[in-house]
């Protein structure tokens, strides 16, 4: 526990002397840490989308490619990270736990398989997905390493079921074929190239898919837990290494192409001929379960699960550890012969209730060809994956820089100052050694009057301030140093700036200065994610300030997560937020302040809403209206949304038409709602009318009966209670029902002055007479006789007005007949090309004459059917191809020579001449009709 009194200067909090008792463990730890030599593992948890994703759910198995990560979790999810931690993709996959995901070679398909039964391929770059169901809980997949590049698209997978199913698709489609059943449940499965090894309860078997059948079988070892309580694992380290971890056995297994027999008790099920066979080059047993394993270089890297004290005597048949009392798991680097180099004691959050098959490992794909003297080269260590449900853990090979820091750690000040002389480490940890008076006020606690300091003794090194501003942030007194970091010359690393910031924003105290800081610092100094991953857990507790949510704010913007930054306007209730949701084109942003901004500004809000509805639907608007628990008129903002809404879209909220009619316009806008009654269909007419009958919406009941098909009754709530007989006439004339006619008149003649104005509103619709006749004798009708005298004047009128219309048509019949017989006398003038040559020839009268046959409005052609004539001309018989004539040929398909039928019109023409002389009365048409050549033979008939 921290003393009661503050310091002399600086931030209360910890730092590195806390209690005797705490500075003596420590002591111990380097003591032991001095005896067990340098680690050569580092280890880092995942950050980035992790945290926020295990905060709410729990990891439940992991896979890792050369460019990503997948990590599934107990809800069903597959998330795909970068290496950082970062989600790029998330996939839905699942109801059940995730309980195995595989990549292929080339990492761009990722598949997995869960508890419901199903498993599922995603490619990661393209939209193709594919699921399989099984029906049983499914334990384990592998996909093809070649799978993105073979279209027959093959994995295995299996679980209780006890099959091992591989897949394939051909050109029927996708089936599965049974590798191996009845030896119990398939528990892990591994593919490389064209070896596929699985763990079932009876061991480890190998199956090669060139030849087409099972090479080995290894046996599970004896005394090794149920699989349910701890599953093996199977890694392969090369093309012909198996590693394979059971329980607290190790066994690794060599595929070669001998032929002889297996060794070390391997048992063989295959042919003489095969080409390959299994033999295990090492073996040996853990004094801890093996939660998972990978290959380290030339040596192991085990993840070791400590069983409880009380059953190390007996763990290979116990329960791994009660749930409260684990210990932390362990990190073991070792030989094939068992030899332990290293162990590191993880601190999982939660390690106490965990059980060892609570735990995974997976590494990154790497060739280990640049191994040499315990260092990778640059780019191409391995990374190990340590998860457990809550925590992801990174462990990678320590480094020169690393190496440095550790002698540094331990006060060897000239070794480390040797390695940074030889070129180990970077020349900025030179100023280490002029920093002591630094040290010198940290340990006395004088953390202002050191901070003060910095800018005088730390001068441009950068590499010097970094490291105490990182040393400040340690001892939690970092914001007194805050107001003297440099941001030019030298500026510091990013990350110095951001620690910097987030020291601010964890003391409610400097939320003001956070604020302020974030404005006065340049925006490229520093990278606003880790400062808004420190902010936003304190979103919804009560250390969260209005200037730090305002800081928060600012860093959204600047990280351009102008989603957010709108959130936090919401809440502070700006009423520049509309301006700012235009500026940054956020309309999708605003799925979950939807209240907030109709309180604000309903009226833009609405607008806004429905011009975007295509990112935010209506079922989510009204959702969250009607569900909300702030204070406002909810039904009436629902009613405004609702109401501009069906005005532009009538189909968009179809959904809540019901609430429109019952809640809202019958509530709100009561003559609104007749008109939406007649252009909605999605409304349920039962409860519509039940509601207009309690509001005494008359016409608003008409129509809904009429559509219920209770048109009588709709009739009579018409004449009863509207009592307007022209909307009654209407309505019954629409409905185009003799019977409803007869109901109108039944209706009417219970009210007298019903009677005359039905018969003001019938001519047309109904025969009066036939009105009158059902009057009773007796019944007295007002302005009977004015109504009457204008029934018999309508009638009058409208008979006049057939009449002459029937007239004009039939006038427009004849004459259209006339013209269309006058065009049919029309004659074809059929040329050839030789006819302008031979005008030269003909004689004055013969071309006169054809030139006046030509301006008559007759078509040229070419001669193409055959005429009545048979090909010849009716006057003088000769064929039309003998004589080089041209042809006139007329619709009652006579033809002849122009020549032969202008002589033959001649002498028709002077005789229709002297007959018609003396006939004064001759119209124009008629003249006109002469001029034209007409047939012979025809004419002559006609006279």
């Amino acid at each position: 526990m921290a003393s009661n009194h503050p310091p002399e200067n600086g931030v209360d909090g910890d730092d590195e002397r806390e209690e005797d008792d705490d500075a003596e463990e420590e002591e111990d730890e380097e003591a032991r840490e001095d005896e067990e030599g340098e680690p050569r593992l580092k280890y880092q948890r995942l950050g980035g989308s992790v945290p926020s994703l295990l905060s709410n759910d729990a990891a439940a198995s992991i896979a890792v490619a050369e460019r990503m990560i997948a990590l599934g979790t107990h809800d069903g999810t597959v998330h795909i990270l970068d290496f950082q931690g970062n989600q790029v993709k998330e996939y839905a996959a699942h109801t059940a736990t995730v309980n195995d995901i595989s990549f292929d070679s080339e990492g761009e398909y990722v598949g997995s398989c869960s508890d419901d039964g199903s498993v599922v391929v995603n490619g990661l770059f393209t939209d193709e997905r594919l699921k399989f169901e099984y029906h049983r809980p499914m334990k384990t997949i592998a996909l093809d390493p070649d799978f993105s590049r073979k279209p027959s698209r093959r994995f295995v997978t299996g679980g209780l079921a006890g099959q091992l199913f591989l897949n394939l698709k051909n050109w029927l489609g996708y089936g599965k074929q049974v590798l191996h059943d009845g030896e119990g449940p398939i528990h892990a499965v591994k593919w490389r190239t064209s070896l596929i090894a699985w763990a079932n309860d009876a061991g480890v078997k190998i199956y090669d898919m060139v030849n087409n059948q099972r090479i080995s079988f290894i046996e599970r070892p004896r005394g090794s837990p149920r699989p349910e309580l701890l599953l093996p694992h199977l890694v392969w380290q090369d093309d012909t290494l198996l590693v394979i971890g059971w329980g607290t056995c190790v066994k690794i297994a060599a595929i070669k192409t001998n032929p002889s027999n297996g060794a070390n008790g391997l048992q063989r099920t295959i042919s003489i001929s095969s080409t390959k066979y299994v033999d295990i080059v090492a073996s040996f047993q853990t004094s801890y379960y093996i939660s998972g394993i990978a290959p380290f270089g030339d040596t192991l890297v085990v993840l070791a699960y400590i069983p409880e004290e009380n059953a190390e005597k007996d763990f290979r048949s116990t329960v791994p550890s009660r749930q409260g009392t684990a210990q932390r798991p362990e990190v073991r680097i070792v030989t094939w012969k068992n030899d332990e180099l290293t162990t590191d004691a993880l601190p999982v959050h939660g390690y106490e209730h965990y059980k060892a098959k609570d735990y995974s490992l997976a590494h990154a794909p790497f060739s280990g060809s640049s191994y040499a003297g315990g260092q990778w080269a640059a780019g191409d260590e391995p990374l190990y994956y340590i998860v457990s449900p809550k925590d992801v853990v990174i462990a990678r090979p320590r480094d020169a820089e690393d190496h440095i820091s550790w002698l540094l750690q331990h006060g060897w000040h000239e070794k480390a100052l040797a390695a940074v002389e030889a070129g180990q480490g970077r020349t900025e940890l030179l100023d280490e050694v002029g920093s002591r008076y630094l040290d010198h006020l940290i340990i006395e606690r004088k953390y202002a009057e050191a901070a003060s300091l910095c800018p005088k003794l730390l001068r441009s090194s950068a590499s010097a301030w970094e490291r105490w501003v990182f040393h400040f942030a340690h001892l939690r007194q970092l914001p007194v140093l805050v107001p003297y970091m440099p941001i030019e010359n030298p500026q510091l690393s990013d990350t110095a700036y951001e620690v910097a910031l987030v020291s601010l924003a964890t003391n409610p105290s400097f939320h003001k200065l956070l604020l302020s800081t974030i404005k006065s610092w340049p925006k490229t100094l520093y990278s606003s994610m880790p400062v808004i991953s420190a902010i936003e857990p304190q979103l919804n507790t009560s250390s969260m300030t209005d200037f730090l949510k305002e800081a928060l704010a600012e860093l959204y913007i600047i990280n351009t997560q102008y989603e957010k930054a709108f959130a936090l306007y919401a809440d502070l209730m700006k009423p520049e937020i509309f301006d700012f949701i235009e500026k940054h084109s956020l309309h999708d942003a605003i799925h979950d302040k939807v209240v907030e901004l109709m309180i604000l500004d309903s009226k833009r809000a609405v607008q806004l809403l429905i011009l975007h509805r295509d990112f935010i639907p209506p079922s989510e608007v009204v959702g969250q209206l009607l569900g909300t628990s702030k204070k406002c008129d909810e039904k009436y903002l629902t009613h405004l949304y609702l109401h501009s809404l069906f005005e532009i879209d009538p189909q968009a909220g179809k959904e809540f038409h019901d609430l429109q009619v019952v809640d809202l316009y019958a509530e709100y806008e009561p003559k609104m709602l007749l008109p939406f009654l007649r252009s909605s269909q999605h409304y349920r007419l039962d409860k519509a009318y039940e509601i207009c009958v309690k509001k005494d919406l008359v016409r608003e009941q008409v129509f809904i009966l009429g559509r219920m098909g209770n048109v009588k009754q709709a009739l009579a709530v018409i004449i009863n209670k509207l009592e307007d007989m022209e909307e009654a006439v209407e309505f019954v004339t629409m409905q185009h029902d003799d019977d409803l006619w007869e109901e109108l008149i039944k209706q009417c003649l219970r009210k007298p002055e019903m009677i005359g104005m039905l018969l003001e509103h019938t001519v047309g619709n109904l025969d009066p007479l036939y009105i009158v006749k059902k009057v009773p004798d007796g019944l007295e009708i007002p302005r009977l006789r004015d109504r009457l005298v204008k029934i018999i004047t309508d009638y009058r009128t409208e008979t006049s007005l057939r009449h002459g219309c029937n007239d004009i048509l039939k006038t427009d019949c004849v004459n259209l007949l006339v013209k269309y017989y006058n065009e049919a006398r029309r004659a074809v003038h059929l040329g050839i090309e030789e006819e302008g040559n031979r005008k030269k020839e003909d004689d004055a009268s013969f071309g006169q004459r054809a030139e006046r046959a030509s301006s008559s409005s007759v078509k040229t052609m070419e001669l193409k059917s055959k005429t009545r004539g048979g090909g010849r001309c009716c006057l003088c018989f000769d064929p039309f191809y003998i004589q080089n004539l041209s042809v006139v040929v007329f619709f009652c398909c006579h033809a002849y020579h122009i020549s032969c039928l202008i002589g033959a019109s001649d002498s028709m023409n002077e005789a229709s001449n002297a007959s018609d002389s003396d006939d004064d009365s001759e119209t124009d048409d008629t003249q006109s009709r002469r001029s034209r050549m007409c047939c012979v033979l025809c004419t002559t008939a006609g006279r």
